[in-house]
């Protein structure tokens, strides 16, 4: 799965991985709002990296499996993040994601007789250092996002952005360079 293969996504110990980490985040986010410590207790065991102790996801969070994930220092982000982790997803430092922000790394064939064989693959996603992502995008697998972007709300990002630009649209494209 990490390394880009085609694999069975049913099979029992990937499933029994997905159901452990959905009773974790099931936890996490049954906590009261206030329980900010439990919270970052239960995000840094879930998550395959955490840059510092000064990171923030708010209730409600989800993943597939929480280990491929990486934040960077001073990471935020708001309600409804959904990251599905079947590749790495590396974000930098100083990251901000807005509400209803999805991450697929989950990949299907478009014939649907092999799509239904249940077999995928996956792509990693990056997201550089010094990024605001707007509400509601959506990021899909294999897409790399550079250093100081900013990727307007609503965006469907299909292809890499580079470093130092403003990017809006679906498919997002680059509207502004820095």
């Amino acid at each position: 799965m990490l390394a880009g293969l085609v694999y069975d996504a049913i099979t029992p110990e990937l499933i029994a991985e997905l159901q452990a980490t959905r009773e974790v985040l099931h936890e996490f986010n049954m906590l009261r709002p206030s329980e900010t410590q439990r919270m970052n207790e239960i995000l840094k065991g879930l998550l395959g990296h955490t840059g510092d102790n000064n990171f923030l996801i708010n209730q409600p969070f989800r993943c597939d499996y929480g280990k491929q994930i990486s934040i960077g220092k001073r990471f935020f982000a708001n309600f409804n993040f959904t990251v599905l982790d079947e590749a790495r997803v590396t974000i930098g430092d100083d990251c901000f994601i807005g509400p209803n922000v999805s991450i697929y790394t989950a990949c299907h064939s478009t014939d649907p007789v092999e799509r239904n064989s249940r077999q995928e693959w996956a792509k990693p996603v990056t997201i550089g250092n010094n990024v605001w992502i707007g509400g509601s995008v959506t990021i899909l697998p294999g897409v790399t996002i550079g250093d100081n972007v900013t990727i307007g709300a609503g965006s469907v990002v299909t292809h890499d952005i580079p470093s130092n630009t403003v990017a809006v649209g679906n498919p997002c494209k680059v509207i502004k360079t820095l």
